[in-house]
């Protein structure tokens, strides 16, 4: 019986140990999607920064990629840590897996001696034959049959346990030794990864210096960028007021004498289902988020304040696919300085802008789907990024509150 409630104890023990383990094999997958996201955006920014560098570009643009590849290489490094101490926490889950798996087999072996033993001392039929006679009743005679008859069977079940655990034990030695050599790999990737962090930093602050010792033609830059920021905000509220007044576009538009198109009401069912998908829109495509919503300030003069960004911009290998983010109705497409081609889509009374786009395929009028290809986006001075931006009403949203989380 005590043998028993052992064997019982031990087991529960090594089925909780196995659920922890499981969980931190869900872990690790999260763990190694973020970072090939991360591996991959650090890619993205690389090819930009070296395709900049030789283009003579934007000096703003130039050092936010290179600050934006500083803080993802920062977080790849942080990944690297979590990801070595979930290592290390399974190591040592695993080291206590092997301790109660052997306490197992030593308690199975323990039993499975005394049968021997005890088989061995009444090998002899004679007393086999005297045992049972020796009983106070009939019934105590059935029960040490029943015991002698099942002696043998006993004995060939807890050989074959022993087997088991033994093959059990072997295995997670096996997946022991498979995670200290994961862990020893990974701290080597995070001690590379440190020395690319510190070469990164290096250039960041060169850049820094030799973009104040160039203050003029910084200012130059920093002005132009200014201009194109503020003009594509004036064009885009120009337009969803138009959309929203049913008004015909005179607003920033000239005289025009062709024929009135008759207003189209709002799709509010289509608002609300578009609101309903707060956080869970898919992205408009897959990359680095290298400028993010919100007020700004200059890189160099922290006190400087940047134009408003209503937007994202996000970095992308050259000729990725744009697709719409929801259902809705292709408003406009417009051509802005520094954003080239701007596709604007109205889901009720909201709207997705994409801009910094090449090849366009859609027109204005088109129903859209999601998930719809828009077109392809452009690579504007080296740089390959689409600026991308979320309106309810004539109010702007922080896009990255409304597209799933990564």
């Amino acid at each position: 019986m005590r043998q028993s409630l052992r064997i019982f104890i031990l087991s529960v023990i090594l089925s909780l140990v196995a659920g922890s383990l499981g969980l931190y094999a869900q872990d690790t997958k999260a763990q190694e999607s973020k970072r090939a996201r991360l591996q991959k955006e650090i890619a993205i920014l690389d090819s930009q920064i070296k395709a900049i560098a030789t283009k003579s570009a934007n000096a703003v643009n130039h050092l936010s990629l290179i600050r934006k590849k500083v803080d993802a290489r920062k977080e790849l490094v942080a990944e690297s840590d979590r990801e070595i101490a979930g290592l290390s926490g399974a190591i040592s889950s695993k080291e206590n897996d092997i301790k109660a798996m052997q306490a197992k087999l030593d308690t199975l072996s323990d039993y499975y001696e005394k049968l021997v033993r005890g088989a061995y001392k009444n090998r002899n039929p004679k007393v086999w034959y005297m045992y049972i006679l020796a009983s106070d009743n009939v019934g105590q005679a059935f029960r040490r049959y029943g015991y002698l008859r099942d002696l043998s069977k006993q004995m060939n079940t807890q050989a074959s346990n022993i087997i088991a655990a033994k093959d059990s034990l072997e295995k997670q030695r096996e997946a022991l030794a498979a995670l200290r050599k994961e862990a020893e790999v990974l701290r080597g990737q995070r001690v590379a990864d440190m020395g690319k962090l510190q070469a990164e930093q290096n250039d960041s602050q060169k850049l820094v210096n030799q973009l104040k010792r160039d203050k003029k033609k910084y200012q130059q830059d920093l002005s132009k960028k200014q201009k194109e920021v503020e003009a594509l905000n004036r064009e885009i509220q120009r337009i969803i007021s138009q959309a929203l007044d049913d008004k015909s576009g005179s607003k920033g538009s000239g005289k025009s004498t062709a024929k009135k198109e008759p207003p189209k009401p709002i799709d509010y069912t289509l608002a609300k289902k578009f609101e309903a998908n707060k956080g869970k829109l898919p992205w408009p495509a897959e990359g680095a988020v290298v400028e993010h919503y919100g007020q700004r300030y200059d890189p160099l003069y922290p006190k400087l304040k940047l134009p408003f960004n209503n937007g994202v911009s996000i970095a992308l290998g050259q000729g990725s696919t744009i697709k719409a983010v929801f259902d809705g109705e292709v408003k406009q497409i417009v051509v802005m300085p520094g954003y080239n081609k701007c596709v604007l889509v109205q889901h009720g009374n909201f709207f997705s802008f994409y801009c910094k786009m090449d090849n366009v395929s859609v027109k204005k009028g088109d129903k859209v789907k999601t998930g719809q290809s828009l077109g392809t986006v452009d690579t504007i001075g080296g740089e390959t990024q689409l600026h991308f931006q979320i309106w309810s009403g004539k109010t702007p949203q922080n896009p990255e509150i409304w597209l799933r989380p990564r």
